[in-house]
């Protein structure tokens, strides 16, 4: 099954220290990339996060952002060095004596010196071990929607392989009346012209451009690359650049069927199978 490269995926987390929040977002890329913004608190965890995304993916450029928000019973502590606080008071109280209207000093000044008040010391392992959980529950919901958009793309190209082949049918059965009336062609030349055709020299300049504008191999190899591709799309595995390639290959054939054209409705055909495989292309510019 094939797997798309965009995908979003958010996953919450309420425990008793507080709120986890991940967010995955993920879209096409040539390799695999990984961007990761992290709470302090979970800083310890970014190799563990990058292994995890690693072993779970193949290409596309995935940006994970975390948010954290203790428990508001947490949030709310404060622990006061009441030593270093003392101090400081004793301190303005002694500049404020040599000073004439010295300004007070308020409680809040005193707690705002460094080192005067500080959160208390928290036990970050319960949450940097659900952090990983979250991580992993949020990716597989990411790539669980990268296959269901990879099923839908798969669904569109299977329709314009659908329309490939039937062009490469119409042209197979045309390739008669494109030779009669290329026949008829140098007939009708050859009759205003008002000269006498040697019948044998004419078969032969026939058979020399049927030769030239022969597009069977073109069209077999046509045929081939839509078997090909409907076999890579069953694979369970990251198909993005073997199907790239084998886009490739279609435009090189639709190439030279555009150039060994020798009618109009020949010419049609070349660009409609152009416009169907650059649909097809830009759809696989999105599969992992």
């Amino acid at each position: 099954m094939i797997r798309s490269m965009t995908a979003f995926a958010r996953e919450e987390l309420k425990q008793d220290f507080g709120t986890l929040i991940c967010e995955l977002r993920s879209v096409n890329h040539r390799y695999l990339e990984i961007y990761l913004r992290l709470p302090e608190e979970l800083r310890p965890q970014e190799g563990r996060l990058r292994e995890i995304a690693h072993g779970a993916l193949g290409r596309g450029k995935l940006e994970c952002q975390f948010s954290y928000r203790p428990a508001s019973a947490i949030a709310s502590q404060v622990v006061v060095n009441e030593a270093l606080a003392t101090a400081v008071v004793t301190a303005t109280h002694r500049i404020e004596a040599m000073m004439n209207n010295a300004a007070r000093v308020n409680a809040l000044e005193v707690l705002a010196w460094p080192g005067v008040s500080s959160e208390p010391e928290r036990d970050t392992g319960p949450v940097l071990s659900a952090a990983i959980g979250l991580f992993e529950a949020t990716l597989e919901d990411l790539i669980a929607t990268r296959a269901r958009e990879g099923a839908r793309l798969s669904g569109l190209i299977e329709q314009r392989l659908g329309g490939v082949e039937r062009i490469v049918v119409r042209m197979r059965e045309r390739r008669p009346q494109v030779l009669t009336a290329l026949r008829e062609k140098l007939l009708t030349r050859l009759r205003e012209l008002d000269v006498e055709s040697d019948t044998g020299r004419l078969e032969q300049e026939l058979v020399f451009v049927a030769q030239k504008l022969d597009v069977d191999e073109e069209l077999d190899r046509l045929a081939s690359h839509c078997k090909e591709v409907r076999d890579v799309l069953r694979r369970d595995e990251p198909v993005g650049r073997r199907l790239d390639f084998l886009m490739q290959e279609f435009n090189r054939e639709a190439n030279t069927l555009a150039s060994k054209s020798a009618d109009v409705e020949t010419t049609q055909a070349a660009v409609d199978l152009k416009v169907l495989i650059e649909q097809m292309r830009e759809q696989v510019q999105n599969i992992e």
